[in-house]
């Protein structure tokens, strides 16, 4: 949803200051010398060109970060989280265990709840169990499309560009909200965080999330109680997926709201709140929206965006991933899965990939696969790569206001 972020009540304590707009950059300094008899000008009163294509690569020369490294200790306790995580983990008979394991094998999933727990065996495992618990309900790899395409069609949650660490950055407009509050707003919501996660370059493991206020009411603004449900949701099901939050054109009537929401958010959470900041300071300018003082002149046209999302992040009609291999889980394979390679890219890219002998005929078995490994050999292999709530909380009794789907995680 698009504004639970609330300042810490150290560094925040005062308002944030109702600077709505200054986050664009509106320069038009015109010459102070009289005009002679010259031509009009060709570029004070011509619009630049835009384009409806979105970022879906960091700037060339980024370089990913923070890059976590881990020390043997750490790789014991990793080790010990995934063992437990397996142990409780769905019977191969389920229709979801082996989405259950992949997501328990991508190679970010146990390092990030590794470090939301602080190192703590027992919080950790408190952690992983519940988030296990709301999958198997929510289903995230299995939202398909078309149940919220409708929700895009304003574009109140839009995944475009990169920040400077080559995070994914996800521009959220509460004054677009275009449905009725509904659990289809929540599912959106998810659905968009892991098209995010999709896009993160190898080694990134957050996003970035600009809250842009500038058309929104009262009306449009998502209630405090909805808000700390989805706050709850992300903060623990989404755990270190956050790197920044940034409000911008807050509006002091909204003061209110954020200071309502404050005590449900996590104190790292709201160390990564920031209202109207220089946004060129995080942001490469050939990365950042026009709107927010950069040089990029997107113009949101939904069809076009949706196709691109759907394409580059290879989903299939019915949720799933193309050209992805999802093993089938036998008795004896229950502790001993592959891990998964997906593979990204645009359709016309794989193509090239395919013409150019580098991708394996897929007839050939699990090709789409690397190395087999058991999860915990991945486990320990891999390098980080990109990627306690209510129990038993029901999709049916979420209520939400969109894009006040902001998100996150700790």
């Amino acid at each position: 949803m698009s504004i639970f972020f609330s300042s810490s009540k150290k560094e925040n304590t005062e308002s944030p200051p109702n600077t709505a707009g200054t986050t664009k950059s509106t320069s038009s300094s015109k010459s102070s010398k009289p005009k002679k008899e010259s031509a009009p000008s060709q570029t004070e009163d011509t619009p630049k060109q835009g384009t409806t294509k979105i970022q879906t690569k960091p700037a060339p020369g980024t370089k990913v970060g923070p890059i976590h490294e881990y020390d043997e200790t750490q790789k014991e306790f990793m080790k010990e989280v995934k063992e437990y995580a397996l142990s409780i983990s769905l019977p191969p008979s389920d229709p979801y265990a082996k989405w259950e394991r992949r997501w328990l094998n991508k190679p970010d999933t146990i390092p990030r709840y590794s470090r939301a727990s602080k190192w703590h065996l027992q919080d950790a495992k408190k952690r992983i169990k519940n988030t296990m618990e709301w999958r198997r309900e929510f289903k995230p790899e299995l939202i398909v499309p078309d149940e919220v395409k409708i929700e895009d069609e304003s574009g109140k949650i839009l995944i475009n560009g990169f920040d400077k660490d080559g995070r994914p950055i996800i521009y959220m407009r509460p004054g677009r909200q275009n449905t009725e509050t509904s659990p289809r707003q929540l599912r959106h919501l998810v659905w968009c965080l892991e098209r995010a996660k999709d896009l993160m370059p190898p080694g990134q493991e957050s996003l970035v999330i600009i809250v842009d206020y500038k058309t929104t009411t009262l009306r449009t603004n998502p209630s405090i109680s909805v808000a700390s449900k989805v706050l709850t949701i992300l903060q623990h099901h989404y755990v270190e997926t956050l790197g920044r939050a940034i409000v911008t054109n807050l509006p002091l009537l909204l003061n209110f709201f954020y200071k309502g929401i404050s005590p449900f958010l996590d104190p790292v959470t709201r160390d990564k709140m920031r209202f109207n900041p220089d946004l060129l300071e995080l942001i490469p300018s050939s990365q950042l929206e026009a709107e927010f003082g950069g040089e990029y002149e997107y113009e949101f046209d939904h069809e076009q965006y949706w196709q691109q999302i759907i394409e580059t992040c290879g989903i299939a009609p019915d949720g799933t991933r193309v050209n992805e291999v999802v093993p089938e889980l036998g008795d004896e394979e229950a502790g001993n899965v592959e891990p998964i390679a997906l593979e990204k890219g645009t359709a016309e890219e794989r193509e090239e990939k395919q013409d150019a002998g580098e991708e394996e005929d897929s007839e050939e078995g699990d090709s789409n696969t690397s190395t087999p490994a058991t999860a915990v050999d991945a486990l320990e292999s891999a390098t980080p790569a990109a990627e306690d709530v209510v129990k038993n909380l029901r999709v049916e009794e979420m209520s939400i206001s969109l894009p006040s789907e902001t998100m996150v995680a700790a």
